[in-house]
């Protein structure tokens, strides 16, 4: 895959970085240390633990970059941005691709419950 698809590494790349953002954990849950003789030592000891997302979680991330996608380009009316606004429903493509695979699954799973 030497000749890369712009739209799609630029989209998948944006995605995983909101995905990454959203399992981080809020500043206000993370322990303040107080003295420094009480400070927690060794490698690892600072770090919290991240969340986990569910699957409904990445879906609802994923679609919300898509829909992010074809609200900016919709915004981007002048002709001087008609590439840019191109661009950025051909990311929305792309997420919404992925959206529908995982949508058919989900459908899959329900269906034999």
């Amino acid at each position: 895959m030497r000749a890369r698809d712009k739209a799609a590494v630029s989209a998948l790349r944006g995605t995983l970085a909101a995905l990454d953002n959203a399992e981080a954990v809020p500043v206000e849950a993370v322990p303040r240390a107080g003295a420094l003789e009480a400070s927690p030592v060794g490698a690892g000891a600072t770090e919290a633990a991240r969340r986990d997302l569910g699957e409904r979680d990445v879906v609802g991330i994923v679609r919300a970059e898509a829909s992010e996608r074809l609200e900016a380009a919709a915004q981007l009316t002048a002709p001087a941005h008609a590439a840019r606004a191109e661009r950025l429903r051909a990311e929305a493509a792309v997420l919404l691709r992925f959206l529908d695979g995982v949508e058919d699954t989900a459908d899959d799973v329900g269906a034999d419950a």
